[in-house]
């Protein structure tokens, strides 16, 4: 099987018909040609009234971008009821109660809805990556699921040089479509194997929590910044708690605390990612660490973001059930 993984093509729009569903199968036939493997195609709307019975199918996920607060609490059936990905911008904003409200209120209503929503900070628009992708204009970014491409790869330098040779290779495809926004860099890892992170830095001889006072994230970040062709988006290490198994294996050790987790963000990621909460859970624990997430943010003007995810019905210290694919189940710690 091919290790040219394209994680996801966005498409942006502002006025949705029919006529983009052709563009991003278009898009796709032009990368599956070139040798790459599609795992997501998606649509981000400039305005959820755009929202077409049509969209809501298997083959497209949806994403209304960033939403605000009062349309959140005010229309939350709305946002439970349809299968899309949203965000919550608190850059600029006090945070306070209310915001921790929407997220312990979609878990105890349909926890699986937590996976769909973020809390974001200095978000880049028009990444390709759910929930934190948020419209700014027409067009199409891409995003790769670069880790299964270390496969085979003795260093960390000859992975990246295989990364970068993907990134050349899809701005060529594209180079003179107008609408191609570019790609966004970001490492996002999943499940285990080639595709983890974590475990593609065991197979160097790299202990996790050794890794974590090196100066290897910042390499990696280092390079998607500067030798990306055509940059857009995130630009940054994603930690996905729950998404790379080998980095639940960590959290379930101890390894990957909240802090820890804050504290690699901070240098070289992107923010709390998929990090198991706990129906028990204090909400004003969760309204520190977004504060304290939205003042490094704008203190290092970063992006940065907070995804927690519950099942709906488990407890710290109980082992989860969350019937996600994508997730794996962990014996929850507290914050």
């Amino acid at each position: 099987m091919s290790n040219k993984i394209i994680r996801t093509i966005c498409y942006f729009t502002n006025s949705q018909s029919q006529q983009t569903l052709e563009k991003i199968e278009e898009i796709a036939k032009k990368l599956i040609q070139a040798g790459y493997i599609i795992q997501t195609k998606r649509i981000c709307l400039s305005n959820k009234n755009l929202l077409e019975p049509t969209l809501i199918n298997n083959h497209y996920l949806i994403s209304l971008g960033s939403v605000s607060k009062d349309e959140l609490l005010n229309r939350f059936d709305f946002f439970l009821n349809n299968d899309f990905f949203f965000n919550l911008d608190l850059t600029s904003e006090e945070i306070t109660d209310k915001d921790v409200q929407i997220l312990f209120k979609m878990m105890h209503k349909d926890a699986n809805k937590t996976f769909n929503f973020a809390y974001v900070f200095n978000n880049p628009q028009s990444s390709p990556f759910f929930p934190s992708g948020t419209y700014s204009q027409n067009g199409f970014s891409i995003g790769l699921q670069a880790t299964d491409l270390s496969e085979n790869c003795q260093s960390i330098e000859e992975w990246l040089d295989k990364i970068k040779t993907s990134w050349i290779e899809i701005s060529d495809l594209f180079k003179n479509q107008s609408e191609f926004l570019g790609i966004d860099s970001s490492i996002a890892p999943l499940f285990s194997g080639k595709s983890s992170l974590i475990s593609f830095l065991k197979k160097l001889g790299i202990d996790f929590s050794y890794s974590t006072t090196t100066d290897n994230y910042l390499k990696i970040t280092k390079f998607i910044k500067e030798e990306n062709p055509k940059s857009v988006g995130l630009w940054g290490l994603m930690f996905p708690c729950l998404e790379d198994f080998e980095l639940a294996s960590e959290y379930e050790n101890g390894n990957f605390s909240v802090e820890r987790n804050i504290y690699l963000s901070l240098h070289s990621g992107l923010g709390i990612d998929t990090y198991p909460l706990g129906i028990d859970e204090k909400p004003e624990r969760v309204k520190e660490i977004l504060k304290l997430l939205q003042g490094l943010s704008n203190k290092y003007n970063k992006p940065l973001s907070a995804r927690f995810v519950s099942d709906g019905k488990t407890r710290i210290g109980e082992k989860t059930n969350f019937q996600n694919q994508y997730l794996k189940d962990v014996t929850i710690r507290k914050l």
